[in-house]
């Protein structure tokens, strides 16, 4: 892993900086979805990364939705245990495809942007962290559900705020890759980059 500024930490950062913009000030986020080179590939990527989106706010709502009295604990077990597992495990091997297939096509198709995909593998290892950190509080945090009201209440603070660090460090992720990645299969098109099949 590259050892990256401050600025640049997914923690700290607000945007990918200048310098790794260029393509996509070429072919900015208004035209992606009417541009021909926007193919199948690049399609269900995107997807992916609109269902993480929604099931983490989808998370989120229904940590509120427990501590606010909307959900039993019994009900909130029942909902938020099968979805929190989904989310983490296709997380995760959502990014291992990413290292493996995706990250070598792209760096190596536009050199320039090498140092955006230096920042957006050490952000996998940031969210990885952070996935193991959501999945023990989770796991804290069904177990508390069987406990007294005190027990529950801390555990569901404790899992909301892990929860909520998470989900923001993922938006901020993947956004700035969409950043990189989309621009760079818009301008090559998927059947030069070789992406077919992936």
């Amino acid at each position: 892993m590259t050892e990256l500024p401050n600025d640049f930490l997914l923690e700290n950062r607000k945007g990918l900086p200048p310098d790794l913009r260029f393509l996509v000030e070429k072919y900015p986020r208004e035209i992606w979805d009417g541009h021909a080179n926007l193919g199948d590939t690049a399609r269900f990527w995107l997807q992916r990364h609109d269902m993480f989106r929604e099931l983490g706010g989808m998370l989120q709502a229904s940590v509120g939705d427990y501590r606010e009295g909307r959900l039993s604990p019994a009900d909130f077990s029942r909902w938020f245990a099968p979805r929190l597992r989904f989310f983490l495990h296709q997380l995760h091997g959502h990014h291992q495809i990413e290292d493996l297939h995706y990250f070598p096509i792209f760096a190596e198709a536009e050199r320039r942007l090498k140092r955006g995909f230096d920042i957006l593998d050490s952000d996998h290892h940031v969210i990885h962290e952070a996935l193991e950190r959501n999945a023990e509080k989770g796991r804290e945090f069904l177990l508390a559900l069987q406990q007294n009201a005190d027990r529950q209440r801390f555990a569901a603070d404790a899992y909301a705020d892990e929860n909520e660090r998470l989900i923001h460090m993922l938006t901020r992720h993947l956004y700035d890759e969409e950043d990189l990645i989309i621009p760079v299969i818009l301008d090559r098109g998927e059947g030069p980059l070789g992406l077919s099949g992936y």
